[in-house]
């Protein structure tokens, strides 16, 4: 297990694949942990050095109690990556995984080769985040949770896959209501509308077809209108594509990384 230091969080993080490959780090979204990859994962071994964390606050990250931004998220990863021995690499990011890579092409453009939004956004609706985070910070996370999963995973993937739609609720319950509401912050406060069309690196964005969170509608729409370049790719998916499609979106990344 590797953990890196950082200023108010202790961030755990993991690498895998190929040391001779191209890097790619993977980015999991609010709510869940670096496992949202797992089925992805044996896609993807065996063409990329892989860099997976938890965000500070989730699964094994640990984090001080506070509103954090999507700038602190973007320096965490860069802290990863350095001690993970990354230079320069791509990102794929699910949720606030893409926001935090958005935020990471504008912060630190040199260490970014391509970029991948996978069901995200570069607005919310801030008033909506701000009563989430005060009722989970009330009442727990349980009661946000049938909200939550009812967005994370359609309703046939759910039926289908009971177990699955139990562990993602399960770890949604049981997380840290500190590390949910701190990231939750970063979203609500978060400024990217206005920024993104400085994004220079090659982009992708990934919307899910049956997404009711971050559809292309609304959403990843302004993506693709605003960064410059950026093409799209619709997926058969709700929110947590790396979870519901895991072999499609492995096969959008590698197309688009080794293009």
């Amino acid at each position: 297990m590797s953990f890196t230091q950082v200023s108010g969080a202790s961030l755990y993080w993991k690498r895998e694949g190929r040391d001779d490959a191209p890097a790619l780090v993977l980015l999991n979204s609010i709510g869940t942990d670096m496992d949202l990859w797992e089925a992805a994962l044996p896609y993807l071994r065996t063409r990329f050095a892989l860099l997976r964390l938890d965000t500070r606050g989730h699964g094994a990250s640990t984090a001080e109690p506070g509103d954090w931004t999507l700038s602190q998220l973007a320096s965490d990863v860069l802290a990863a990556a350095d001690a993970a021995g990354l230079g320069r690499f791509s990102l794929a990011g699910v949720s606030l995984g893409g926001m935090i890579g958005m935020e990471l092409a504008l912060q630190a453009p040199e260490r970014l080769e391509k970029l991948a939004l996978v069901c995200t956004s570069a607005t919310m609706d801030a008033a909506s985040w701000n009563d989430r985070i005060a009722k989970i910070r009330a009442e727990g996370m349980a009661a946000i949770a049938d909200l939550a999963m009812g967005r994370f995973l359609s309703e046939a993937f759910a039926a289908a896959n009971p177990a699955v739609f139990e562990t993602v609720r399960r770890q949604l319950v049981s997380m840290d209501v500190a590390g949910y509401a701190g990231c939750g912050a970063a979203i609500r406060d978060m400024d990217l509308a206005t920024r993104i069309a400085g994004i220079a690196c090659p982009t992708m964005v990934v919307t899910g077809t049956r997404d009711t969170s971050t559809p292309y509608e609304g959403h990843g729409e302004h993506l693709v209108a605003r960064i410059p370049g950026a093409v799209h790719c619709p997926l058969g998916a709700a929110h947590l594509a790396p979870l519901e499609a895991p072999e499609a979106l492995a096969g959008l990344l590698v197309s688009f990384l080794e293009s």
